[in-house]
C-alpha cells in the first residue's frame, strides 16, 4: 500500500510540474542505401540534400546508407532474399533489372501519378509490361565534347568527325580518344555501344530476339575499327588517362557522358570545352541511369511515398541536380543565366531522349557474358583485322550456344 502511495504522489507531482507536457512521437525512420553516399564530395551533397528533406519534416526520417558500389548489389540483394534490406535503393540500370523478375522490387503504380510528373524520355524504362519499379533517380547519355581552342566548331556527320580528328593528331595531341581494352571491359562496352547504336544497330529487337549480327550492328563495329586504324586515339590510354589529357588540351574531341561534363566544369573552370550532339547517323546514344527503388520488404509505405514526391517536386528536383552534376529525373527549366553558365546539360538532356540502357533488351541479367563473347569478337576485328561481319557472326553463334541455351 506505502509503494503504491508513493508511486501515485509521484505521478500527481509529475502533472503538477509539467501540465503542459505532450508525449514525444519519435520520425518514422526509413533507410537509403546508395554507393553514391560513399562519394568524396558529391555523396556529401547528396546527404545534404536528403537532410533538407528531414528539416522539412516532422513525421519522417532518411537514413543514408553509404555502400560502396562494388559490393552494393550483393550485399542489397542478399538482405532482401532475407526478407529485410533498406527501404529505399539506388540501383544502377544492371541491378535494377536483375531485381524485378525476383519481386524484390514494389510495384510503384499506386504511388506515383505519371501525369504530375515531367518525366525525362529514359523513364520508359522504369516500367516493365506497364508495371513501374522504379524512378530515374540520375542519368545521363553521351553525346561529343570537344576543346573549342582545337576545334571551333563540332563536326556533324562521321566523315567530317573522322577527317577532323586526322587533322588535329599531331604535335602530342589526338584528335579523339576512346577505350578498346579488355582492362577497361565496361567502358569499352559502352564506347562500343554508343558507335552500334548509332549506326542504327541494337543489340536484340524489340521482342527480345538476339541481333548482334544485324547489318546495322555491323555498320557500328565497322566505324569503330576504322576510327581505330586512323591512328587518331592514344591506344591503350585508360578513361582516367584520357580525360585527364582532355583536360589539359592534348585531346580535341571525345564522346563521353554528362557527369563527365560536370566534372570538367566544376573541377577545371578555364577548360574551353563544349558539347554537341554524337556525330553519327542515328540520334541514339548509350544511356546510364540509376533507379530509386522501394524494397519490397519495406513497413514503412507511406514514409517511402512520403519522400519520393518531396524528391520529385521541381525545386528539389533542381537542387539534387546540382548536388549529382548530371541530369536527374524530370525535365527542368533553365533560366537563360543558367544556360549560359552550363550550356553543355542542354545538349545532354536533348540527347537522353533517344538514349538506351548500354543492355542487351530482353537479355539484361545476362548481358555481362553476352558482353563478354562480344568484345572479345571486336578485338579481333581491331587487332587481327578479322572481318566485322564474320567476328559478329560468330558472336551471335557463340552467344546462342553458350548463353542463351
Amino acid at each position: 500500500m506505502k509503494r503504491a502511495a508513493n508511486a501515485l504522489l509521484a505521478a500527481s507531482m509529475m502533472a503538477a510540474v509539467a501540465p503542459w507536457a505532450a508525449p514525444a512521437f519519435a520520425k518514422d525512420k526509413i533507410t537509403f542505401a546508395a554507393a553514391v553516399f560513399a562519394e568524396a564530395g558529391r555523396g556529401d551533397r547528396v546527404k545534404a540534400w536528403i537532410q533538407s528533406f528531414n528539416t522539412s519534416q516532422d513525421k519522417v526520417e532518411v537514413e543514408p546508407i553509404a555502400i560502396p558500389f562494388s559490393s552494393l548489389a550483393n550485399t542489397v540483394f542478399t538482405q532482401m532474399g532475407g526478407g529485410g534490406g533498406p527501404d529505399l535503393i539506388r540501383f544502377d540500370q544492371t541491378d535494377f533489372f536483375a531485381a524485378i523478375p525476383s519481386g524484390r522490387l514494389l510495384p510503384l503504380n499506386d504511388m506515383i501519378d505519371d501525369k504530375a510528373y515531367d518525366f525525362l524520355g529514359p523513364d520508359r524504362f522504369m516500367k516493365v509490361k506497364d508495371v513501374r519499379y522504379g524512378l530515374l533517380f540520375d542519368t545521363t547519355g553521351y553525346a561529343l565534347l570537344y576543346n573549342k581552342d582545337i576545334l571551333p566548331e563540332p563536326p556533324k556527320d562521321f566523315d567530317s568527325f573522322l577527317a577532323a580528328a586526322k587533322e588535329k593528331t599531331k604535335d602530342g595531341t589526338f584528335g579523339y580518344a576512346y577505350r578498346a581494352t579488355m582492362a577497361e571491359r565496361a567502358g569499352f562496352w559502352q564506347d562500343l555501344c554508343n558507335y552500334v547504336f548509332g549506326f542504327g544497330g541494337r543489340w536484340s529487337d524489340k521482342d527480345g530476339k538476339l541481333t548482334l549480327n544485324s547489318p546495322d550492328v555491323i555498320k557500328g563495329v565497322t566505324a569503330y575499327k576504322q576510327v581505330y586504324d586512323a591512328g587518331v586515339t592514344p591506344k591503350g590510354a585508360d578513361a582516367a588517362t584520357y580525360r585527364r589529357m582532355f583536360w589539359e588540351g592534348k585531346i580535341a574531341m571525345n564522346i563521353d557522358n554528362g557527369g563527365v561534363a560536370a566534372i570538367f566544369h566544376q573541377n577545371a573552370p578555364q577548360l574551353p570545352f563544349a558539347a554537341a550532339p554524337s556525330p553519327f547517323p542515328d540520334k541514339a546514344q548509350g544511356l546510364i541511369m540509376t533507379a530509386l527503388v522501394v524494397n519490397a520488404n519495406t513497413k514503412h509505405k507511406d514514409a517511402a511515398s512520403t519522400f519520393i514526391k518531396w524528391a520529385y517536386a521541381p525545386e528539389n528536383q533542381k537542387s539534387l541536380q546540382a548536388a549529382m552534376g548530371t541530369g536527374v529525373g524530370t525535365k527542368l527549366a533553365m533560366s537563360a543565366e543558367e544556360q549560359a553558365k552550363q550550356p553543355w546539360l542542354k545538349v545532354y538532356e536533348e540527347q537522353m531522349q533517344n538514349a538506351l540502357p548500354q543492355l542487351v533488351m530482353g537479355h539484361e541479367g545476362k548481358t555481362p557474358e553476352i558482353q563478354q563473347i562480344v568484345l572479345e569478337q571486336v578485338l579481333k576485328v581491331l587487332l587481327e583485322n578479322a572481318d566485322p561481319k564474320e567476328a559478329m557472326d560468330r558472336a551471335q553463334l557463340l552467344v546462342e550456344r553458350r548463353v542463351l541455351r
